[in-house]
């Protein structure tokens, strides 16, 4: 096996992005794909890390990118910069996650017919508001996601299986939060999982996490379990 790796230039409302995209080289073949949205940070090597780590698995991994070629923040301030204005606009964060949708099918090695996506911190976000839109894809995977729900996107069905994967402790996703979350999944008439994670909070899939006082501690138990849960769920929704 030997994984395989390219960028592809995609446009969104005029903004030049460019995700990586990862494959297992030694079937021509076309498979299911995943996409992976990124954390606040940006399109960084985490992300690209869990797309290559997604075709060790079987799959085509898609690094998506929302910010824009090359856009990567350095620090808290800077990423929150990123990220707010799409926290201001989720119809136009829904919309770029749906381009990002478009470009993955459109891809040679992708059979176009079974796709999910994956997403951490506020990539989480980004995969769940992706099926709050009522876009057309297998499954989401939350891990630490941000869970507020938009404001555009009520009533819609949600077709798409979802799994959140959830540090119980999460200052940044609370308890109410998750329940709020399940209440309106369920409202939505979709197949739903929360699997939530004692003793853990914000960030626990990141070994670089080391803030307590920000709520974002790594912790590998809850990050292999995690793991593990997702490449069930997966192996279940893209079979």
């Amino acid at each position: 096996m030997t994984i395989t790796t390219r960028t592809i230039d995609y446009h969104h409302d005029g903004v030049l992005l460019e995700a990586v995209i990862a494959w297992d080289d030694s079937t021509l073949a076309p498979r299911p794909a995943v996409m992976v949205s990124h954390a606040w940070a940006g399109r960084d090597e985490f992300a690209v890390n869990k797309a290559c780590a997604l075709a060790d698995l079987g799959y085509v991994g898609f690094a998506l990118d929302l910010y824009g070629k090359g856009i990567v923040g350095s620090g808290p301030e800077e990423n929150a910069k990123l990220m707010g204005p799409f926290m201001d606009d989720r119809a136009w964060l829904q919309d770029r996650m749906m381009t990002a949708l478009d470009t993955v099918r459109q891809q040679p090695e992708v059979d176009a017919g079974r796709v999910a996506a994956i997403g951490f911190c506020f990539g989480g976000l980004c995969v769940l508001d992706l099926a709050r839109s009522g876009a057309n894809l297998e499954g989401v995977v939350s891990f630490h996601g941000l869970l507020v729900p938009p404001e555009n996107a009520p009533a819609n069905k949600i077709s798409a299986k979802v799994l959140v994967l959830h540090g119980y402790d999460d200052p940044m996703a609370t308890p109410e939060q998750v329940l709020e979350l399940a209440n309106e999944l369920t409202l939505a008439g979709t197949d739903w999982q929360i699997h939530a994670y004692g003793g853990t909070v914000h960030a626990f899939t990141n070994p670089n996490a080391n803030d307590p006082g920000f709520g974002t501690v790594y912790k590998e138990a809850a990050d292999r379990r995690s793991w593990q849960s997702m490449g069930n769920f997966l192996e279940e929704v893209l079979k």
